[in-house]
């Protein structure tokens, strides 16, 4: 099961309510058997990924959830509806993110307002905002804010020729991908040489 604490003011904490100014876990009685468990459906989890104002999860299905911040489309969900503040926002009513025809997730990455997963092709997808090619796409569009962005209409990143991937990263503006030869590639924001080019 997961439980989340700390920040909430977007949500990310998927506690399903939000007040101002408050966080989750700053007083001794809201940890422990006090801090409730994320209400995602019944279902348990396998991973976790965050960054400063969402958060995803892959379940025990193999399907992928993510709640919080959505200005950019981060959530994946085709449009830019905050997820996880209302006590109907989260369990059986936070859908699972169509990732593609019969398309599972195999591993996450959550960057500032971005995400990025390990698809059970061993293909990667990213959706959210692109302002400095940090989805991979060779452009700065952002996807995942409208309709008709996801699943199949999203492709997978190309990689390289006959080359997958073993696991994906995602940090500020930039993401990195594990290849399955070992290597590594990264994109996106490199003001600072981030990028390792």
């Amino acid at each position: 099961t997961l439980k989340c604490w700390g920040v909430n003011q977007e949500g990310q904490t998927g506690a399903g309510n939000v007040t101002a100014g408050t966080f989750v876990g700053d007083a001794a009685n809201e940890m422990g058997d006090s801090l409730p468990v994320v209400d995602l459906g019944g279902q348990k989890v396998k991973q976790v990924a965050l960054f400063f104002h969402h958060t995803c999860a892959i379940l025990m299905d193999d399907t992928l959830k993510c709640w919080g911040q959505n200005n950019a489309g981060q959530l994946g969900y085709g449009d830019i509806a905050i997820r996880g503040t209302g006590p109907n926002e989260m369990g059986a009513s936070l859908a699972a993110i169509n990732l593609g025809t019969n398309r599972k997730a195999k591993q996450v990455a959550v960057g500032e307002s971005h995400t990025c997963a390990v698809l059970d092709n061993n293909t990667v997808k990213c959706w959210g905002l692109n302002d400095l090619g940090q989805l991979g796409y060779g452009d700065t569009a952002t996807r995942g804010n409208a309709a008709n962005q996801m699943g199949d209409t999203l492709v997978a990143i190309d990689l390289g020729a006959g080359r997958t991937a073993k696991a994906v990263t995602a940090g500020f503006r930039h993401s990195c991908a594990l290849l399955d030869n070992n290597t590594v590639k990264c994109w996106g924001y490199n003001q600072n040489g981030q990028l390792g080019q």
